[in-house]
């Protein structure tokens, strides 16, 4: 299970022999899993669960030094295996990062201890086996896919599942769109429009799907011509201000994909 934390939706995760637990983002923005180690030396490991190699029967050490840049936060360490667990599978021989450093507040602050990266493997550390893929090669699932089901705001019980789809989740049908580019999960968009007029990508564009981000982002020129339309105001930090009254009047905006309208209302952009 994975729950909301306003930025990010966290689940829980265990690694070693026997398990040691910690909140990590199930990210398809990207590929390694990594959590913090007991010798890591930045104030983020203070505050945050900790590896210790020392306590697991099964771990084995790389040593190979890992650097990971992110949208916000880094982190570098070196690179190691043993058994990780989360909803009832366990991945053995997995490899994994363990930071000794995680520079800036982003990370201090993280509501996780670390990432589960789900993106394709060639976006991940050369030479490693992400964890769906080793998922799939052990035969722990019956399906080469993944799922999730995300909850709205404090509500409970969003999920990412593993080895297939869970139909009680959805009504109607499933809408499956190709892959343009198999490095993130890379999409080709027809466009995006509000109030039946097309605002951007009008020649088509390119996109990610990416849950390790609670933002939608997009060229500054795009961003700010939706801002304009919406009478939103730039403060001093650079961030735009509206009142929240405005989501009762303002329109959606839409994204096509693949001939398919998926309208995002005033209420999720505000």
């Amino acid at each position: 299970p994975s729950r909301p934390l306003q930025l990010a939706y966290v689940g829980t995760i265990s690694i070693g022999t026997p398990p040691q637990e910690f909140k990590v983002i199930f990210d398809t923005g990207s590929t390694d899993l990594w959590v913090p180690s007991i010798y890591c030396s930045s104030p983020a490991c203070a505050n945050h669960n900790v590896f210790n190699p020392l306590l697991s029967s099964t771990f084995r050490i790389s040593g190979r030094p890992i650097h990971l840049q992110y949208g916000s936060g880094r982190m570098s360490g070196f690179l190691a295996y043993d058994t990780v667990r989360f909803g009832g599978l366990v991945d053995e021989s997995q490899g994994f990062g363990l930071s000794l450093r995680e520079p800036g507040k982003f990370m201090e602050y993280a509501v996780f201890d670390g990432i589960l990266g789900l993106g394709y493997p060639s976006l991940g550390l050369r030479g490693t086996i992400p964890v769906f893929d080793n998922l799939w090669r052990q035969g722990l699932i019956s399906e080469e896919l993944f799922a999730f089901y995300l909850s709205k705001k404090e509500e409970e019980g969003s999920v990412v599942m593993f080895g297939g789809v869970d139909h009680s989740y959805y009504s109607g049908e499933l809408n499956w769109v190709p892959v343009s580019r198999p490095f993130y999960w890379q999409l080709s968009m027809d466009s995006i429009s509000m109030n039946g007029v097309v605002i951007a990508c009008d020649s088509g564009c390119e996109a990610i799907i990416d849950t390790g981000t609670s933002l939608l982002i997009g060229p500054s020129d795009i961003v700010f011509n939706i801002q304009k339309i919406i009478n939103a105001n730039q403060s001093y930090s650079g961030e735009y201000i509206i009142d929240c009254d405005a989501v009762n009047t303002l329109p959606d905006i839409v994204f096509t994909i693949n001939g398919i309208n998926y309208p995002v209302p005033a209420s999720a952009y505000i």
